[in-house]
């Protein structure tokens, strides 16, 4: 009997160890394709050169027919050097075997196969800054899965890229393998995380016209510095740098530069690898400013005298990129919702380089008719279809334009229900017409939240909520929640549904409990139960409308009267003043209001620019004892300073506003809690409430008695106020997340709102309260604050100090607030 194995003897394992390299692939290709029979049939062996039979040894876990099946080579074949070289190359690459074996026993091919071992457990050790259970999501081994050099090899690259990720590229990691019985074995990662790869040195070449500190406030990778131990912007991150490439590309065409171009964007990392050295190189050309500007229409009933107006540049002004493709976007959107929904806008722009000017023009074209077939909804498990798709800006069979498929997805995100959204278009059924599906990936919506703080309207505060943003699916926003301050509880339960009727109504519900204490600053105490009911729509997406009807169950006391001093003299310096005498006891609030908002603001919540305007009415009386009317105007218009500053953290604000109240029966409840209160946050520099008609002394039988050591402060039917705030970045301030501001305030309050009104004194002793503060002379204060979002919540300071104050206003000048949910 003759048989021969090929060149990789057994003595070629020794090169088949289990720590491989990611490079170990070619190199058992290479041993397989050498461990190929080379197979030389006896003259005398019976069947010539047909493979009678395959004998499988050696596989213990692995079933034969199992073996068989990944072979090319099956009995009946003829002993084919090229069927057998695969066969082995097929063996190998299951990852099954750690050593393969063909040779040839007469008639029969011998398979001696050597199993790789079965992982016991994998072990990390050494790793601080990622947890094991984060490693663990990365890689491809499993406990109880068979064990690969090659896997164990590329799980190791992952675990060095998540390190990367955490700007540890000096880290190392070195895989251990502990051979157990049973041909099991322990899989131990040893990691050395070294430390952080910061940035070191941020380097700009080819930059005249801007400065290396001014192109620093650009980009958002920063240079390690010891503050910036609550950033994460001085780690290196080549995407982030990627990032920045494009921020300098659009900072210089938005300040004219429209030969700009990025020539190279690199991080080198130092020998030591211990931090990077990122250089970008810039080529800016020379600065443009506009030149002749026109509009060109080739739609139909669209002229472009009917576009001129809506051109929002100017000749001679500096080329602005940013500006060009905004003003484009908005002729886009005005055509669309005018009536034309596939016009389409371009601008073209024709560079004059001797005279550095850009004649620009908006091309309107008449865009492809393409209209939704079918919209898809996928991945929503909780929320329902109807919730999608009503936030979608088309349904089937309306026009598809380019900017539906973007605001589509803004629309979805947000919601706040998914933690990804994606829509894409695919080609329907005519060449008109597209199937547009919206894919999303659901996220958690409850909130379970507690938090704590201090203020110096409240105090010490804590508070609780347990909230649903999406309640079963069906966008249904409810919640709980509660604060204790040391001079406030308040409980709330609340419900709002976004979507009220299947109808572009916002529809909502609030039960609530309030306890004040305003005997820091006042001489009484309040509480209220009540309930209010609130509808609201939109009649486009800048005006819209609310409604509201409040019914509350107000109790207003807690003091001390003529009767106590009497039983007690000690107490009379504790007394009130008549006027808030007037306004103790039960009294019941009925209310219906309303108000228009017309907003244009870039951002509700850290506006930028555009401007906002609010009217608004209360009218009291539909039931309970509280019988008056009230109206309300508020505005404020925001213009950003980038084109001074070349800054976006760069803002002024101004702010207005202005309300009266009057009573129309003089029957009603004049509760002096349902005034106008001037100060705190509308009058920073004054106490809130400390602006206004106050009370003075308190005549008890012939003897003055200050009311709690000061006057009482009484509100008032009329108010105005005015502010000017200028937002400003602070030096540290991006990485430390803290920003400034400047203001200046001014408003005042007067109008006296009390039930009677005691101004003649008289023989018998009547109790009667001189009035203080009810003018209309403006008071100003100006002041500076920050805010810092901090790892604990945001906090605010602002200090302010008067201008122009009036005698007996009361003042505040420090006002903090700090507050964080965790």
């Amino acid at each position: 009997m003759s048989g021969s194995r090929s060149r990789g003897s057994r003595s070629s394992n020794k090169r088949l160890v289990l720590l491989a390299s990611a490079c170990l692939l070619p190199v058992v290709l290479g041993t397989a394709q050498a461990r190929s029979v080379r197979h030389q049939a006896p003259a005398s062996a019976p069947g010539g050169n047909i493979i009678q039979a395959i004998s499988v040894k050696g596989n213990t876990r692995i079933e034969t027919s199992t073996v068989l099946s990944y072979m090319v080579a099956q009995p009946g074949d003829t002993f084919n050097q090229d069927d057998l070289d695969r066969s082995l190359k097929t063996l190998y690459a299951t990852g099954l075997f750690k050593d393969v074996t063909l040779h040839r026993d007469g008639n029969t091919l011998l398979v001696d196969l050597v199993e790789n071992p079965i992982v016991n457990r994998i072990v990390f050790e050494g790793n601080h800054a990622l947890k094991d259970e984060d490693l663990r999501k990365e890689i491809s081994l499993r406990p109880r899965a068979v064990f690969s050099s090659q896997t164990t090899a590329a799980d190791r690259q992952k675990i060095l890229n998540q390190y990367a990720g955490k700007a540890r590229f000096g880290a190392t990691v070195t895989p251990q393998i502990v051979k157990l019985s049973h041909n099991r074995v322990d899989v131990v990662f040893n990691i050395n995380e070294a430390q952080q790869t910061l940035i070191k040195k941020i380097v700009f070449v080819g930059n005249h016209a801007f400065s290396e500190a001014r192109l620093s406030q650009v980009i958002s990778s920063k240079e390690t510095i010891w503050y910036r131990f609550f950033s994460s912007s001085d780690e290196y991150n080549p995407e982030r740098v990627k990032y920045d490439a494009e921020l300098l590309r659009r900072f210089y065409l938005h300040n004219g530069f429209v030969d700009f171009h990025m020539v190279d964007a690199t991080g080198e990392l130092a020998p030591d690898h211990k931090s990077f050295y990122i250089t970008f190189t810039v080529h800016e050309g020379d600065r443009y400013r506009l030149g002749k500007m026109d509009v060109r229409s080739s739609v139909r009933h669209v002229t472009p005298e009917m576009l001129r107006p809506h051109v929002e540049l100017f000749p001679h002004q500096i080329y602005d990129g940013t500006a060009i493709q905004n003003n484009t976007k908005n002729m886009q959107e005005w055509l669309q919702a005018t009536g034309h929904p596939f016009a389409m806008v371009r601008s073209e722009i024709a560079r004059n380089p001797e005279k550095h000017v850009v004649d620009l023009l908006f091309d309107v074209t008449e865009g492809p008719h393409v209209y939704v077939e079918r919209i898809d909804i996928n991945g929503n498990t909780i929320t329902h279809d109807d919730v999608i798709r009503r936030n979608l800006p088309m349904a089937e069979g309306d026009p598809y334009t380019p900017f539906d498929r973007k605001y589509s997805k803004l629309g979805l995100q947000d919601l706040g229900y998914f933690s990804s959204v994606s829509v894409d278009q695919t080609q329907g059924s005519a060449p008109d017409r597209v199937n547009v599906s919206a894919n999303v990936v659901e996220k958690p919506t409850g909130e379970f939240s507690l938090g704590g703080g201090y203020s110096t309207d409240v105090g010490i505060l804590g508070n609780a909520a347990i909230k649903q943003h999406n309640l079963l699916g069906t966008g249904v926003d409810a919640g709980i929640s509660g604060t204790v301050a040391y001079y406030e509880k308040q409980a709330d339960i609340s419900i709002t549904d976004p979507y009220f009727l299947n109808r572009n109504l916002v529809a909502g519900a609030d039960f609530y409990f309030i306890q004040n204490n305003y005997q820091t600053y006042q001489s009484y105490k309040e509480s209220q139960y009540g309930m209010s009911l609130r509808l609201g729509y939109a009649y486009n997406r800048y005006l819209s409308q609310s409604w509201n009807y409040t019914l509350v169950d107000r109790q207003v006391g807690n003091f001390y009267d003529a009767a106590a001093v009497a039983e007690d003299p000690s107490l009379i310096q504790y007394v009130p003043s008549i006027y808030v005498q007037q306004s103790a006891g039960w009294s019941l609030l009925s209310q219906i209001s309303t108000s228009v908002t017309y907003d244009r603001r870039d951002q509700r919540t850290k506006p930028h620019s555009g401007y906002m305007f609010k009217v608004g009415g209360d009218f009291a009386g539909l039931g309970g004892n509280s019988k008056y009317a009230r109206v309300k105007a508020d505005g404020a218009y925001y213009v950003p300073l980038d084109d001074l500053t070349g800054n976006h953290d760069w803002t002024f604000q101004f702010k207005g506003g202005v309300g009266y109240m009057g009573d129309w029966s003089s029957s009603g409840n004049r509760n002096i809690i349902d005034n106008f209160y001037l100060g705190g946050e509308n009058l920073r520099g004054f106490l809130q409430g400390g602006v206004g008609p106050r009370s003075g002394h308190l005549k008890i039988n012939g003897v003055y008695i200050p009311a709690q050591g000061q006057e009482d402060l009484l509100g008032g039917r009329f108010m105005y106020t005015a502010s000017a705030q200028l937002n400003f970045p602070l030096p540290m301030g991006d990485d430390l997340g803290i920003s400034g501001r400047g203001f200046i305030d001014a408003g005042s309050l007067a109008g006296l709102r009390v039930k009677h009104l005691y101004t003649n004194r008289t023989n018998d002793g009547d109790n009667y309260t001189p009035i203080t503060g009810d003018n209309l002379i403006p008071r100003v204060s100006g002041g500076l604050g920050v805010s810092w979002k901090s790892p604990f919540g945001l906090v605010n300071i602002d200090g302010a100090v008067p201008i122009r104050k009036e005698h007996g206003d009361r003042l505040y000048p420090l006002r903090f607030g700090f507050g964080q949910q965790f």
